[in-house]
Order: C-alpha cells, then structure tokens, then sequence
C-alpha cells in the first residue's frame, strides 16, 4: 500500500497517541560515507508528544541519523517507519509532506531572500506565476507572532544578527504544522530570553502530540523539557532511558565512554608579564573606550549579554572590522593593525563564532584549510610551497587536536561541529602566535570536545600565549577565566578575578547600561 504524503491529519495523530505506538520507527539503520561508517545498526523511536534528546559526542552520527529521516540523507539499510506505515526514499519534499521538519545546526536559508520568503521556500503563494508576497508577509507575521518574535517578514535574512536568523529557521518549520519536529542545537546562538520562549513554544507543540527530537550540548538545558533521552556513540545506538530516571554524570559516561571528572579543568600557572594591551579601542556603536590588558599566564575571559560588543570587540582588535581609534601593543610594542593580515603578523590571531563562514573554507580539504594561512611559514624564498612541510604541518595538527576524520584530504564539510572548530583552531598553532581570540569556541560541540578546548587553552597558558575568549555560558567564563571582563552596550562596565566571580555579579556588570536606562525611562 502506497502512502498518502499530502500530510497527515489530527484524527490519525489522536489515533496513534491513544493506542501509544511510535510515529517514528527507524529499525537497523546503517549508512557509509567514503572512508568513514557514519551509522551502524541505529534503532530510533519516537512517541507523540514527548521531547527526546538525542545525545552523544561529534561525530556519534546523531546528525546523520537525523539526515536520513529528514530526506537529506539516504540509508543504506534499515527500515524507516511514519505513524506505522513504511517509508521508502525518503526526500526532503516527502518529509516535508510526512510533516517531518527539521532545523539544522548550520543555519539553511538564502541570505539575499526576505524573511517570508525564506519561510515559504520551495510552497510559495502565487496566483498564475505572480507571487502574493503580501499573503506570505501576512502569513510569516503571524508564525513569528506565535514564536513571540519581533522580525519584519519584509526584512532581508542576510542583515539579520545570528540569532535571528535562528528563529527564522524554527518559524520555517513550523509553517509546515510539523508532526516531528527534529532541533539541531536550536539555542547555540540564542539569548537566555529568547531560550525560555523556545521552550514554551516546545512545550506547546509536545501538548499538541507533536514528537519533538532535541539534538543539544548544552546539557543543563534537558531539565526543562527533556522526556526520554537516547545517547549514540561513534555510530551506534548505546542507551535509551528516561530523562527523571537519570543523572548528568551518567549521560556524559555514556555520552563518551567514560568519566569525565572534571567539566572545566583550570591550571594555576604564575602571572608573568604584560603581553597584550588595548587602549581606547571604538569601532562602531559597540565599541566604544575598550581598554584591557592580558599577562603571561592567565586566560581573560569576556562575558555579557547579546548585543554587548564582545564580537564586535574581537573583530576591531584582529583588523575584520574598521576601528574609529584606539592603540594595539603585543609585548609592549606598539602595532598597527588594519586587517586581519596585519593582525596575524603581529602575533594576533581569531577564532571566529561563526566557523563555517569566516573561519573554514568548506570545499577545501582539511590539510588546504590548515595550510591557508599559514603560506608565509610553508613557501620557499621562490614562493613555492614546500609539500612536505605542509603535510607534516597537517597531520600534527590533526594529532594533537584529535580531530576525528579518515584523512587530512577528506573535505571540512564534511565534519561534525567540534571537528570542524579543532581545524579552525589547529591552522593557528602552527605559527609562533602570542595572542590567541576564541569566539563563542565551544559553541555547538559535545562534553568531551569542550574539555580538549579548554585543555589546549590551559596550553597555550602555559607556554605563556595569551588567551583571550568570548563565551554566553556562564559556567563556562567562572570555570575556565582567571580573569573576566563584562561588557554591556558597547562598553566594559566591570572587571572580576575567577575568586570574586559569581553569576549574580556578573549579571549585574551585564545589564548596567540596561538598568540606568530603564531607570531614566521611569523617571
């Protein structure tokens, strides 16, 4: 019998929830990819109106599996059913038709459409090939009145902050009246306030039976909407259990085959000499006055809320964005730097938030990648690149970061999140860099990951390399910072040693600005 996938209807939802069957059923998934078994025998259930977190480290395949339902992928074997009937070559489009919707990780939209007409990709409203952009407008304002969200449906995706552009993708799918609805680290770039709307608009669709699969790092956030939990690793299906039945320590055992004992491991190294110093730094209307200083020895975090400047701030120091004024020294010499070139001669290096658009060349292999910037050390004094260099280049990096892949000419594209910022921060250790920016650099990347981030910054700690770090986790900047700066508005209203920190304090730091102006505003 042949299914019908113009949608399915609330009575047959009603059907499945009363009888308690699964509305998704994948039996012995597997699924290759050149060089790497990406799944291996994955059994996966989905009841209706349950939120399953789907957990496990990059690379576990949670991503791939999720793929394959969704259409993007195709399995190799294994039996997929929807609301108990078998499905065959699954597409993207009969997904959609399935009312299977999902929201990738990496952000799917065309920058150069508008909001509504990124929402209604691929179903647009039109009248004999005439579009009724005024239908869609009205249409898409009503789903982001529902996700509680004030974007103009006119606007252009492309000049829309990160954050929003992640609302866009959540109010794509539910446009379709999904029925399983697949999260792919749907908060990465979320503010705390935007994060608690997401979870009363999930918490809405699981009372209306939708089967919500929540794909997400940021552990602490299970407790709020987590039913069942099901922890894959390397492939293979491990555990299902009931999210009240266990505990973090547990789901990170599982998670990556062992104990981790210590989330956020910090060494004590002694503070030696002054090797970085901004003065006076204004680039825009989120940088205004920055002045901050970095030792031998220590790791500065920077913390605050969206919208306070950190970002802004990276990118002025490492040259991405113009600067109005201000004055950069690295070891007490003064440098000038304009660009990013200029920045990576003077011992300044990024890693950017944003690792597929500005840090990684996607198409490029992994060794091209880690090669790029760093010809000026691999050319001969005729400008030919020594090949040999270059793959010994290459390979230590891989070894050393532990970075998961078949080979150093297998394509970025084609790793997992945490792989992909291990290459982005391998290509800078190459050189003899003194000062090192992350940005936001355990965004979407699993327990195990963040630790080997953290460890190699304690690294370069060590070597005396000055480390300085953009995060929204607060336990991540009280953990990993020996000292952290706040900023709010552009501006740095408050400085904190790791001893005196605490996330009340620095909540107070981070909305300084806010609070005066509503001050004002009630006066």
């Amino acid at each position: 019998m042949v299914p019908c996938y113009t949608g399915l209807c609330n009575m047959e939802l009603r059907q499945v929830r009363e009888m308690d069957e699964y509305i998704v059923e994948m039996s012995h998934i597997s699924k290759s990819f050149p060089g790497v078994q990406a799944l291996k025998d994955v059994s996966f259930q989905l009841k209706p109106g349950e939120v399953l977190a789907l957990l496990g480290e990059n690379g576990a395949g949670k991503s791939t599996l999720m793929k394959v339902l969704s259409g993007v992928y195709t399995k190799d074997e294994g039996e997929i059913k929807v609301f108990g009937q078998i499905v065959e070559d699954i597409t993207p489009k009969k997904a959609q038709e399935l009312g299977i919707a999902i929201i990738h990780q990496e952000l799917n939209l065309c920058p150069h459409l508008s909001v509504a007409e990124n929402i209604f990709l691929g179903r647009e409203k039109a009248h004999s090939w005439i579009l009724k952009d005024s239908e869609m407008n009205d249409e898409a304002r009503n789903i982001l009145k529902r996700l509680n969200v004030n974007i103009d449906p006119e606007a252009i995706v492309g000049g829309l902050p990160v954050s929003q552009q992640q609302l866009v993708e959540i109010a794509k799918a539910l446009s379709i009246n999904a029925k399983v609805l697949i999260m792919d680290e749907p908060t990465s770039a979320l503010t705390s306030e935007e994060i608690e709307d997401l979870f009363e608009i999930i918490r809405k669709l699981k009372k209306e039976g939708c089967g919500i699969v929540y794909i997400s790092h940021r552990l602490e956030e299970l407790q709020h909407i987590a039913d069942r939990v099901i922890i894959m690793r390397d492939g293979r299906y491990i555990i299902s259990m009931d999210f009240k039945d266990t505990t973090m320590s547990e789901i990170i055992s599982y998670m990556v085959g062992r104990e981790i004992k210590d989330r956020f491991p910090r060494i004590d190294c002694q503070r030696g000499k002054k090797i970085f110093e901004v003065q006076n730094l204004n680039a825009g209307r989120l940088v205004r006055n920055i002045n901050l200083e970095i030792y031998e020895g220590e790791i500065v975090g920077i913390a605050g809320l969206m919208g306070a400047g950190r970002t802004e701030t990276t990118r002025a120091i490492f040259g991405a964005d113009p600067k109005e004024s201000g004055r950069i020294f690295v070891d007490n010499k003064e440098v000038m730097v304009n660009s990013p070139r200029d920045a990576i001669r003077s011992g300044i290096v990024l890693v950017p938030e944003d690792r597929r658009r500005d840090g990684l060349c996607v198409k490029l292999s992994v060794r091209e990648n880690i090669a790029l910037p760093n010809l000026d050390i691999l050319c001969t004094n005729f400008g030919v690149v020594n090949r040999r260099k270059e793959y010994e280049v290459a390979e230590n990096t891989v070894r050393n970061l532990s970075i998961k892949l078949p080979s150093i000419e297998v394509d970025a594209a084609s790793l997992s999140g945490g792989n992909q910022q291990k290459v982005v921060v391998g290509k800078w250790l190459a050189r003899n860099s003194r000062i090192v920016i992350f940005d936001e650099p355990t965004r979407g990347i699993d327990v195990a990951a963040k630790v080997e981030i953290y460890n190699l910054m304690n690294e370069l700690k060590r070597q005396g390399i000055g480390v300085l770090f953009v995060s929204s986790e607060m336990p991540e900047i009280m953990g990993i910072s020996d000292r952290i700066i706040v900023m709010c508005d552009g501006r740095i209203t408050g400085e904190l040693y790791s001893s005196e920190a605490t996330e009340n304090l620095i909540m107070e730091y981070a909305t300084k600005f806010e609070s005066k102006l509503t001050q004002k505003q009630a006066v």
